[in-house]
């Protein structure tokens, strides 16, 4: 008897612990029936376990007598406390939960946002300074350059006379300008029908 008063607070317990979790996870209506039956089958599976070990299973009068004490007793003793102590440890998991969370945020997702971000302006400056030294370099140099190509004109001129004797008449015989004219008229016109289609499209809609 006093093992099916136990169980019979213990089932107290878990189902006051049960209904304060679900109205604080605001689970829906649909599956509080569901959530029921199953608290009810565990309750029963776990009371009968209960009775197998410490009656070898056997069903008297006191059994369902200890339970309802059991039941009885909770509920007009330790009921209200239940409720406040199992709010209580939500809101402490919730309030860790939070705490966690924010830590992560200022300890590591920040840093390393303002890490990336360090690196970006550092290499938006690395670039514009390599820009403004290679206008420097290119400026300083250009003297040099012109002095060397005035020296080798003698070389590169004639070499540069033969390639232009060489290409243009392929290009010449090619059309490649008026090729590319051509294919660039046909891509504009095949733009505008599919434009205009599109918008006949959203017309008639």
């Amino acid at each position: 008897m006093m093992t099916m008063l136990l169980s019979g607070i213990g089932m107290g317990i878990v189902f006051d612990g049960y209904r304060v979790v679900s109205d604080e996870l605001r689970i829906s209506r649909i599956w509080v029936p569901v959530f029921d039956l199953l608290y009810w089958i565990a309750a029963t599976l776990t009371v009968f376990q209960v009775l197998s070990s410490s009656n070898h299973g056997e069903v008297r009068f006191y059994v369902f007598l200890g339970l309802l004490l059991g039941i009885g007793c909770y509920y007009w003793l330790f009921s209200k406390l239940t409720v406040r102590l199992v709010k209580l440890l939500i809101e402490t998991v919730r309030a860790v939960t939070r705490f966690t969370v924010r830590c992560f945020q200022l300890l590591i997702v920040k840093p390393l946002v303002l890490l990336f971000r360090l690196a970006k302006l550092l290499l938006a400056f690395f670039l514009a300074l390599t820009m403004f030294l290679f206008k420097i370099v290119v400026q300083l140099g250009r003297p040099f350059w012109l002095l060397i190509a005035w020296m080798t004109k003698p070389v590169w001129k004639p070499l540069f006379r033969w390639w232009g004797n060489r290409v243009n008449p392929l290009i010449a015989t090619w059309r490649i300008p008026e090729r590319f004219r051509q294919g660039k008229s046909a891509a504009q016109g095949l733009w505008q029908r599919w434009k205009n289609r599109k918008d006949a499209k959203k017309n008639d809609d």
